[in-house]
C-alpha cells in the first residue's frame, strides 16, 4: 500500500488563539474552538512525526480544524523535540496537560488526549505519567506504543534510538509498555495497512494492557487515521466520542 501523505501539508483554518506555555519557541499551543466545546471535554491533539525536529503541530491543522468544526475545543500543543533528549519532550507534554487547560475557555474541565504516532507514545506515556482527576480519557492512533519493539523493528530509520539517545532498555520510564497500567480508559486505533508503524507495535501494548480498546480498521494506512477526508474518520470521532462521554 502506498500511503497518501498529503495530509502533512493539507491546510485547515487559522487558530482562534495561540498561547504560550514556556519560555522556549516550541512550548506554544494553537487554540480552535468548537460550537459545543462548553459541554465536552478538552481535546488535546499530540502530533506525531518520530519525535523529529522538521515535523511540527502545522500537519495536524486540518484534523484541529475538523474536530473543533463538530464541535470539540482543541487545543495543539507544539513541544520541543530534540534528538537524545527525549526528557525535554515528556517534560513539555507534562507542562501543557498542567497549565494549557485553565488557560482555555469553552470546555467541561475533562481532558481527553489524542496523539497520533510518536505522539500516540507520548499520550500512552501521559496517560500514567500525567494521570489527574481532569484526564478523561486517551486516544492513541496508529500510536508507537512499544519503544522496545519499534527499536527493534528499526521504524522510522531508527527513530527511537534517535529520539532516546540510546537503546530504549536503557530508559524504561519513557516506554510505556514498561509502566504500571493507566488507570483511565485508553482506546488504541489501528490501520491494518500502517506501513509505517505496523499493527504488531499497538497490539503488543494491548495484549499487555487488556483493559485499552483496540480498534482495527482493515482498510486504513498510518496517515488515513488523522485524515478528515479518509474512510478511517468516522471510526475516530466514533472513539473520541466514547470517551468523550458523549
Amino acid at each position: 500500500m502506498t500511503e497518501d501523505l498529503s495530509i502533512l501539508s493539507r491546510k485547515g483554518n487559522p487558530p482562534d488563539h495561540s498561547l504560550i506555555y514556556g519560555s522556549h519557541a516550541d512550548q506554544v499551543a494553537d487554540i480552535r474552538f468548537g460550537s459545543d466545546g462548553a459541554r465536552r471535554p478538552l481535546v488535546m491533539l499530540i502530533h506525531g512525526g518520530f519525535w523529529k525536529p522538521e515535523y511540527d503541530r502545522q500537519h495536524t491543522e486540518a484534523m484541529s480544524s475538523a474536530l473543533a468544526a463538530e464541535g470539540w475545543t482543541v487545543v495543539t500543543p507544539e513541544y520541543r523535540r530534540i534528538p537524545g533528549q527525549p526528557d525535554a519532550s515528556l517534560e513539555d507534554i507534562a507542562s501543557a496537560i498542567e497549565t494549557l487547560p485553565h488557560q482555555v475557555a469553552r470546555h467541561n474541565g475533562k481532558i481527553v488526549l489524542v496523539g497520533h504516532s510518536a505522539g500516540g507514545h507520548l499520550v500512552l506515556w501521559a496517560a500514567v505519567k500525567c494521570a489527574m482527576p481532569a484526564l478523561a480519557g486517551v486516544l492513541a492512533l496508529a500510536p508507537a506504543a512499544d519503544l522496545r519493539m519499534s527499536h527493534d523493528l528499526h521504524l522510522g530509520d531508527g527513530a527511537v534510538l534517535r529520539f532516546l539517545g540510546k537503546n530504549p532498555v536503557e530508559r524504561p520510564d519513557v516506554d510505556p509498555m514498561q509502566l504500571p497500567a493507566p488507570a483511565i480508559p485508553v482506546t488504541v486505533l489501528q490501520g491494518a495497512l500502517d506501513q509505517v508503524v505496523p499493527q504488531a507495535v499497538p497490539e503488543a501494548y494491548c495484549k499487555a494492557f487488556p483493559k485499552t480498546q483496540l480498534i482495527l480498521l482493515p482498510d486504513a494506512g498510518h496517515f488515513a487515521v488523522i485524515d478528515p477526508q479518509s474512510n478511517a474518520w468516522p471510526a475516530v470521532t466514533s472513539a473520541l466520542r466514547g470517551l468523550s462521554g458523549l
